[in-house]
């Protein structure tokens, strides 16, 4: 089975369309007022609008109040959430929309555990664990930690480019992998020749 990409970050339409192009399956949107990676609402219409058929388009949210993620909902075409925060699992199953749980990975992490909790996920999304920082970091965990049969899909994250993720799918086997700053020229803003190189590797 091929493995799924995600690229996440996605703060301008034409970033968008250049990650549909080369062949992602989904985008991210940032709903974090600290991340620079943070869309408006009205920024995330525009860019949802113009997403074609059979790409998803998924929200990202770190703890935030319910009705700001329910308004959030009923703006923007979104297919999938993810909750990138200390959200329980009943607070996750709460709204309309299927989503996935991040998890940032350290070396007492029980992703068992996490996996037996938020069984109702649709996957989850393993991140490096950086101390105050939700995500986004760039930095790669030990993949090692990852037991090798989890009941839940894995999304891998965490400083994935193209010089790694031949590597890392090759060692984890995920089922989708998720980048950022990866393909990335600065922060928010998406690098065309890198998601092409990572898109490479991935398919390689």
């Amino acid at each position: 089975m091929r493995v799924r990409v995600k690229i996440c970050g996605i703060t301008r339409i034409e970033d968008a369309l250049s990650a549909v192009e080369h062949g992602a399956d989904a985008i991210g949107l940032v709903f974090y007022d600290q991340s620079p990676r943070n869309v408006s609402t009205s920024q995330a219409m525009e860019i949802a609008n113009n997403i074609p058929a059979f790409v998803s388009v998924v929200g990202l949210f770190v703890n935030a109040e319910s009705s700001f993620i329910n308004e959030v909902i009923s703006k923007v075409k979104l297919d999938l959430l993810q909750f990138h925060g200390d959200e329980t699992p009943e607070e996750c199953a709460s709204y309309t929309l299927p989503f996935i749980k991040a998890i940032r990975v350290k070396n007492d992490t029980n992703l068992v555990q996490y996996a037996n909790d938020f069984s109702v996920a649709r996957a989850l999304l393993l991140d490096a664990y950086t101390e105050g920082v939700a995500g986004g970091t760039g930095h790669v965990f030990d993949w090692n930690l990852i037991p090798k049969q989890l009941t839940k899909q894995v999304i891998l994250a965490g400083g994935l480019n193209a010089d790694n993720v031949a590597l890392a799918i090759q060692q984890v086997n995920p089922y989708a992998v998720d980048v950022s700053g990866g393909v990335e020229a600065s922060k928010g803003i998406k690098d065309a020749e890198k998601i092409a190189a990572f898109m490479r590797q991935v398919y390689k």
